[in-house]
């Protein structure tokens, strides 16, 4: 046999299988493909449909989620403002209160000092006059009443003196 036989043999032995290959391969692309297509289908039939109800209900709430957004900034802004107002009057409050509370305070301290004051004069013009007027009175009266008191001693009565008790002499 020659050379060229064998070469020729060979070859086609090569070609047949290629074509096996070649034939296999074919066969497991359209089965590949067959199952794509029934995949394809399935996503065109369930999917999609799903994809465009959501794309559907995007749109229609889109413009409502907006108008919400833009109002729920509108009223943060507004309670910003309405903080900002009650921050503001309630430290006014609290300036005004300590400002009376300061004064109050002002107001106690002098009458206090004035009550003093009227407790001090009160006692050197009326208490310690009054005192010293009652002591020189029952000085004038212990005198006259030792005054009468010794005539009659000396006309014969013998009245017994009447001691002048010591807690009546001061207030």
């Amino acid at each position: 046999m020659d050379k060229l036989t064998v070469f020729v043999a060979l070859t086609a032995v090569a070609v047949a299988l290629q074509a096996g290959v070649l034939l296999a391969m074919f066969l497991v692309l359209r089965k590949t493909g067959e199952r794509l297509e029934a995949l394809a289908t399935e996503v065109k039939t369930k999917v999609l449909p799903t994809i465009e109800q959501a794309q559907a209900m995007l749109t229609e709430v889109r413009p409502k989620l907006e108008i919400i957004t833009e109002n729920l900034k509108e009223t943060t802004g507004t309670v910003r403002e309405q903080i900002k107002r009650v921050d503001s009057a309630v430290n006014d409050v609290v300036d005004r209160a300590r400002l009376q509370i300061i004064r109050a305070d002002e107001l106690l301290s002098r009458t206090l000092d004035r009550v003093e004051y009227t407790s001090e004069v009160v006692q050197r013009t009326v208490v310690s006059p009054v005192r010293q007027m009652s002591g020189l009175w029952q000085g004038i009266s212990a005198g006259l009443e030792f005054f009468f008191s010794s005539r009659g001693r000396h006309n014969g009565d013998r009245r017994e003196r009447r001691p002048v008790p010591q807690d009546e002499m001061f207030i």
